[in-house]
């Protein structure tokens, strides 16, 4: 079996799976950062672990990405991945692609300098696909896959976000 009949195989399972019993596809997951040294921490999420750090002129050593290029890589990435499933479902070969995430920040935010908001100002992303498809047929499995791109979603819609606290060792 090619790779596109298998990525289409197994979204056509899981999409059937998960119309029969939608709860199959609700969960939870859980990733932990753990503070190694400095700004340095390790991130563990099941079987994988990262580090996470940050430049020299912010603080850090420059030892391992920071959290915006993982943001960014989950957002470029996430989009890649549904773009080459939803080509695969369409029957589609993709002979090249590459997604670029550009943003906008003000750092202002995070050291408090202005009131604004910590986060980017605009996120913007470049789509070059080729494939064995009209450019009309392209469009619209992309246009299908944004639909549907968990981290386009996490980036473009205001969430519920929960914060707990738990002091550990706290001086008196």
């Amino acid at each position: 079996m090619d790779t596109t009949e298998r990525i289409k195989s197994t979204f056509e399972r899981n999409k059937k799976a998960l119309g029969l019993r939608p709860s199959v596809g609700r969960g939870t997951a859980t990733t932990r950062a753990m503070l190694t040294q400095g700004l340095h921490f390790e991130v563990k999420d099941g079987a994988w672990s990262m580090n996470v750090d940050m430049s020299e002129k912010s603080g850090g050593t420059g030892a391992a990405p920071d959290p915006g290029v993982y943001g960014r890589s989950a957002l470029a990435s996430c989009l890649g991945i549904n773009y080459a499933m939803y080509a695969a479902v369409k029957g589609f070969e993709i002979s090249s692609l590459e997604i670029e995430v550009q943003v906008d920040y003000d750092s202002n935010g995070t050291y408090g300098t202005i009131d604004q908001p910590p986060g980017y100002r605009q996120v913007r992303y470049t789509v070059v696909i080729g494939a064995d498809a009209s450019e009309d047929e392209i469009y619209r499995f992309v246009d299908e896959a944004d639909k549907h791109c968990a981290y386009l979603d996490v980036f473009s819609r205001p969430m519920d976000v929960q914060r707990e606290v738990r002091v550990v060792g706290a001086q008196e």
